[in-house]
């Protein structure tokens, strides 16, 4: 693969995977991300950039540095979000429903804005938005996270049919829980939030799958790298769920 890949968020977590994924394919790989300090731990020779996205400039400069730097993009893998406040809809704070959209629904939505001219000029490509079961089936307590997450899903099936004509697909993954330190900060404020322990609330999650386990960040990597791939040249307006098959989205243990 000797793709140029962009990728949101791809300093920690399931977006590094994905770069580390991307790399040892073959690929280009440019990586974005707010945490500055992360990024600078990460490989030297994966393209670099700081950015917000869900700040429009911050993200247009992006796309310039990888136009006058790459001369194009091949695939994008729209990565970023944040888990958002843990509360009830009507103990929501408003800022907290705002902040949460504006990364998670916001930030996708700019990325393809800026991708697609790019794309589209050499009519071929792929776009890669990382959505969450809680977008298909909603989550208590997660109502902005669950209400964005639904959003990317809505917007990736319009990119599909925009883009389609020009030969460009658009892809959908929906992790289920993914082991890690943003899962544990999920874990613990829910816990918090419903009085029960953080392993009371790990079972619960793990046992509403038929798996009945979590999933790893390289799960979802792989899945990307397949999407932006030519083995999957006809996929497109899919929504994938790498979620050890949920069954249950709100068991009670």
């Amino acid at each position: 693969m000797s793709a140029r890949v962009l990728i949101t968020a791809g300093a920690g977590g399931i977006g590094h995977a994905m770069a580390e994924a991307f790399d040892a394919a073959g690929a280009r790989v440019w990586i974005a991300d707010v945490d500055k300090a992360a990024l600078a731990a990460c490989p030297a020779h994966w393209r670099q950039s700081v950015v917000d996205v869900a700040d429009e400039a911050s993200v247009a400069a992006l796309f310039a540095d990888i136009e006058a730097d790459w001369g194009g993009l091949d695939t994008l893998c729209s990565n970023a979000g944040i888990a958002g406040p843990t509360a009830l809809v009507e103990d929501m704070p408003l800022d907290g429903w705002r902040a949460c959209i504006a990364v998670n629904l916001d930030g996708a939505f700019l990325c393809a804005k800026y991708a697609a001219p790019l794309l589209k000029r050499q009519g071929a490509g792929s776009i890669v938005i990382t959505s969450s079961t809680a977008g298909q089936y909603g989550f208590p307590y997660r109502g902005p996270y669950a209400a964005a997450k639904w959003g990317v899903i809505g917007l990736a099936k319009t990119l599909a049919m925009e883009l389609g004509p020009h030969g460009i697909r658009c892809n959908v993954i929906c992790p289920g829980s993914v082991e890690g330190p943003r899962m544990e900060g999920v874990l613990a404020r829910e816990a918090a939030a419903k009085g029960m322990t953080r392993d009371q609330v790990y079972a619960g999650y793990a046992s509403g799958t038929s798996m009945g386990r979590f999933v790893e960040a390289a799960d979802i990597a792989n899945m990307a790298v397949f999407l932006g791939s030519e083995a999957a040249r006809l996929v497109s307006g899919q929504v994938i769920a790498v979620d050890g098959h949920t069954v249950n989205p709100d068991p009670k243990v």
